[in-house]
């Protein structure tokens, strides 16, 4: 990367001389870049845990690759991306700590190679820090060994913008050019649509530039994350516009929708807030939300004064796009939707922090830097408190669904069998069924299908305690599971319905 640091270096100013300067200067910041990595996979198996069960979005993505259960029906907003991350262990091992503990190093692993891409561009302690940032947020490390896309994303988005910045410094630097190809391609292969958004401002600066080959290889590697996506569009949506339109209604109809608030009541440790009508929580848990904003600001000024303004604007406004559809377009939240936006701060906020706790020569200002310090212990306290009340909540809630498949075992549900109604999806996943609905986001099946596989094999319809079942599972028999009731079908050959 010769090419791509020299230019770069030209322009720093007196502080980012003093980081950068020797080579023990480099070589402890890059050896505490590896130590925050692996601090961050160690934190997720300690305070996450390996043995907390499949979610409701992870059994949809798992049962793609894995033989445990028939693969449950993949909405429109899906993407393949997370099947192939988690095939190496699935395909062929229904371990779920197995699983977990391959995601948490995974995870590691992407944290230290997407912020090392950042070398050169900013001083190694402030990347460091930008890790530490990233890393210790609740959803972060919460969402670090989940099979979810979101995490993924953010990944893709810190390895592209920053091979973006190195290629448009040097056009010469082709492995920079390959690089912003691979940080588009993870991001598309996840979610095409955040890509997307996570791209626009990368994709204006390279046509305002004129770099038509940045611009070509930023599309390139959309377009190769993304295709298998479009191709699934034609193949069972009717094309790539209704596939969107379809995506949309499921996510509540995309337009103008003021979220912020939303996202504000899901910092409490919400994983999905929909609907999102609960009480806001105490100023504590989201105060640091706020402070974001300013420290981007202050981060902006820092890099004018220094005369490296793109490469801390561009982070920035990709941030300020990745984060724009999850705050006003969607009339819902979940803190997952953000972690691209997160990451993309993370390094301008780094830079910020340390700005203003130490010199220009690089030794600590004593008042300011006790004040940041006793702030991010606040924080951090915040953050751990929160995840451990997620992580309880959660591990909850997926024991239940554990004991319901044990019990529909006993009650004669068995594999091949078929459930409907209300969490189908994560109970038919841990039962070893099949899931089917015949309305709402997940409708895959029709009702005389039902009746029809209920006189082969064993079905059931699941309602919440004292819920309504369904017309046609009216008369089937009634059973309590743990939080749910199920209503099996007779058994196939003793006078099942017509």
């Amino acid at each position: 990367m010769a090419h791509g640091t020299k230019p770069m270096g030209l322009s720093m100013g007196r502080r980012d001389e003093a980081f950068l300067s020797g080579r023990s200067w480099q070589a402890r910041g890059h050896g505490l870049l590896a130590a925050v990595a692996g601090a961050f996979t160690l934190a997720q198996l300690l305070l996450v845990g390996p043995s907390m069960g499949l979610g409701w979005d992870e059994v949809v993505y798992v049962s793609q690759v894995g033989g445990d259960a028939p693969a449950a029906f993949f909405s429109a907003p899906r993407a393949r991306g997370v099947p192939l991350l988690v095939w190496p262990i699935a395909s062929w091992s229904s371990s779920t700590p197995l699983l977990r503990v391959y995601l948490a190093v995974l995870s590691g692993l992407g944290l230290y190679l997407a912020l090392r891409v950042w070398r050169g561009l900013f001083p190694p302690r402030v990347l460091a820090g930008a890790a530490a940032f990233f890393a210790t947020l609740w959803v972060t490390l919460f969402y670090g060994p989940q099979a979810m896309p979101n995490l993924w994303v953010a990944f893709g988005a810190l390895i592209c913008v920053a091979c973006f910045l190195r290629a448009r410094t040097d056009r010469l630097d082709r492995r920079a050019l390959w690089g912003v190809v691979a940080g588009a391609a993870l991001m598309a292969w996840m979610r095409p649509t955040d890509a997307v958004w996570v791209a626009l401002p990368l994709l204006v600066l390279a046509v305002a530039a004129r770099h038509w080959r940045l611009g070509g290889a930023l599309a390139a590697g959309l377009v190769a994350g993304g295709l298998q996506w479009v191709i699934e569009a034609f193949v069972s949506y009717g094309g790539l516009r209704e596939r969107l339109n379809e995506a949309s209604r499921i996510q509540g109809g995309l337009g103008w929708n003021f979220a912020v608030d939303d996202q504000l009541r899901s910092l409490a440790g919400s994983g999905l807030c929909r609907p999102c009508n609960g009480e806001m929580p105490s100023p504590v848990v989201y105060a640091w939300w706020f402070v974001l904003p300013l420290l981007a600001v202050c981060a902006l000024a820092v890099a004018v004064l220094a005369g490296r303004t793109t490469r801390t604007l561009v982070p920035l406004a990709c941030a300020a796009t990745a984060a724009f559809p999850y705050l006003f377009m969607i009339g819902y939240a979940a803190p997952r939707f953000l972690l691209p936006a997160y990451a993309l701060l993370a390094i301008p906020v780094a830079d910020a922090l340390l700005h203003l706790a130490t010199r220009p020569n690089g030794r600590w200002r004593p008042v300011p830097a006790a004040v940041i310090a006793l702030g991010l212990a606040g924080h951090l306290a915040v953050q751990f408190v929160v995840l451990d009340r997620i992580v309880d909540r959660t591990t909850a809630n997926r024991e239940a669904w554990s004991r319901s498949a044990a019990a529909l075992h006993r009650l004669g549900v068995r594999q091949p069998c078929l459930l409907t109604g209300h969490e189908a999806i994560p109970v038919g996943y841990y039962t070893g069924c099949d899931s089917g609905a015949i309305s709402g986001n997940n409708a895959n099946t029709t009702e005389a299908d039902i009746l029809r596989t209920a006189r082969r094999i064993p079905v059931g319809a699941l309602t919440d305690p004292g819920g309504t079942p369904p017309r046609y599972a009216r008369d089937w028999q009634l059973h309590r599971l743990d939080g749910l009731e199920v209503r099996i079908a007779p058994a196939p050959g003793a006078g099942g319905p017509e």
